[in-house]
């Protein structure tokens, strides 16, 4: 980031205080080697690990388990010119213990879209990245 961009970056325990203000992020992992990107509701563990609810037999389900990828999320404000986006990158998991999965059941939010075999997937947050802007100036174009 060039220091007068408009951004701040924000160190781990700030981008992991942010990440539970919104209930939407994007996981970005690879399938068929392409890039693939996918909208999720998630909720943080309690040791900052990112937990998605799936569904068993879904493409994402069967591409990530073992892949290191990363997870997006954001806030912004258009009218304020301002907002936060942080990624997390890491190591994702199937939750394969039926102990840990009954506790992620009742720890986090209910799946936006009916499950009948969820399963819930664990981004260990391995490497935390953030940054905000803060009350950016109005950039006018510059007349020939």
């Amino acid at each position: 980031m060039h220091r007068h961009d408009g951004f701040r970056e924000l160190g781990r325990q700030e981008c992991l205080r942010l990440l539970p203000r919104v209930p939407l992020g994007r996981v970005v992992y690879t399938e068929n080697a392409l890039p693939a990107v996918l909208p999720v509701n998630f909720f943080l563990d309690h040791d900052h690990a990112v937990v998605l609810r799936t569904s068993a037999a879904s493409r994402m389900a069967r591409a990530v388990d073992g892949s290191v990828v990363a997870f997006e999320a954001d806030s912004f404000d258009e009218a304020a010119r301002t907002g936060w986006s942080v990624v997390v990158t890491g190591r994702a998991a199937l939750v394969a213990d039926p102990g840990e999965a009954g506790r992620l059941g009742a720890a986090g939010p209910p799946s936006w879209v009916p499950v009948e075999d969820g399963v819930f997937l664990r981004i260990e947050p391995e490497l935390v990245t953030g940054r905000v802007l803060e009350r950016a100036a109005v950039v006018r174009p510059v007349s020939p």
